[in-house]
């Protein structure tokens, strides 16, 4: 590190998890994430409890990233938080806290579309690591969370193109809404995918939608797996027990098998031949497994590192740094926007 150092401070607020991050010329020197358990009794994220966790949690997240830095808040080159998409209370803890605390060491406020930061967290280098393997541009990327499901064809940092989505639930939902179903606590997509490791994939199907090539729907795979499960119970009220692991493994399996469809025909389609992923259910096993799959067909594919799959402000950090060295212009007075499209 040295005096022409560019050291962003990144701030990820957009739903329940609070987080920090520095990074310095591109490396990341701390990444720190506050997540809320108040949330699991619910079942799922309550807004104003979200809101006023990160009100609690943000000032202590960021002391903790920047001693974990070894950096001076004088040192920083500028602050890049989430401007959305994203639950609106959370997005305007973070948002207020970042550009006040910019505005006071007299540096840029950067405002950063969630999505985009997921996208270049594959351009995040480890501080003690060589360089690591980048996409060169143009290349493909399938973006799934539990809010979006979209394959975006990236031209270069800030040109994104959008060019296939869900047209109803995305598939982080399905696999929240199939483990309510089957009675697994919150989060319960992570859940799925661990217990499908350990079950059969082919003994229970369930119906592919009809979409066109690059559209994806989920709204129908999960009023299928609904049905089925009343109607087994009907029969068998120990079904759900006696058989979640295959349940598990077979709902993973047509999520992963749709996602794949889709990706395969962007391929076909744009004819590039770069596909990376992004989001939360980018940490899935088997969505992993079926991508690296791509590499026989002479498909380079970009895995992120797990603590890069879930929300955090690594990504929003090394946005901020790309939006500073490719010139973007900043928009500090921008106001965090709940549907902000990509």
């Amino acid at each position: 590190m040295n005096q022409s150092s560019t050291i962003i401070l990144g701030i990820e607020s957009s739903c329940d998890d609070t987080s920090a991050a520095v990074i310095c010329d591109g490396k990341v020197l701390a990444n720190i994430i506050a997540n809320q358990e108040v949330h699991k009794k619910y079942g799922g994220v309550v807004p104003e409890l979200a809101s006023r966790a990160h009100q609690q949690n943000i000032v202590p997240v960021v002391d903790a990233a920047l001693k974990e830095a070894n950096i001076k808040k004088g040192q920083l080159t500028a602050v890049a938080y989430t401007n959305g998409p994203g639950l609106l209370g959370s997005l305007l803890v973070g948002s207020s806290f970042a550009k006040s605390f910019a505005m006071g060491l007299n540096i840029p406020s950067i405002a950063i579309n969630h999505m985009q930061g997921h996208i270049l967290a594959h351009f995040i280098d480890e501080k003690d690591e060589a360089p690591k393997l980048k996409p060169s541009f143009p290349f493909l990327c399938l973006t799934v969370s539990g809010g979006h499901t979209q394959i975006v064809k990236v031209i270069n940092f800030f040109e994104m193109e959008v060019i296939g989505e869900t047209i109803d639930d995305a598939a982080g939902e399905a696999f929240d809404k199939v483990a309510k179903m089957l009675q697994l606590p919150y989060p319960g997509g992570p859940l799925v995918d661990k217990l499908a490791q350990e079950g059969n994939p082919d003994k229970f199907n369930f119906p592919h939608p009809n979409v066109g090539d690059l559209s994806f729907s989920f709204s129908g795979l999960k009023t299928s797996v609904l049905y089925f499960l009343q109607k087994e119970i009907a029969n068998n009220s120990h079904f759900i027990e006696e058989n979640l692991n295959d349940i598990c493994a077979g709902v993973q399996k047509t999520i992963v098998a749709i996602l794949m469809e889709k990706i395969e025909n962007a391929i076909k389609i744009t004819g590039i031949k770069e596909v990376a992923i992004a989001g939360g259910v980018s940490a899935n096993s088997g969505l992993r497994s079926a991508l690296l799959q791509l590499q026989q067909k002479n498909i380079r594919v970009f895995i992120p590192k797990f603590s890069y799959c879930t929300d955090n402000a690594a990504m929003i950090a090394i946005t901020g740094y790309y939006h500073l060295k490719t010139n973007q212009p900043l928009e500090a007075t921008m106001s965090p926007n709940a549907r902000l499209k990509l």
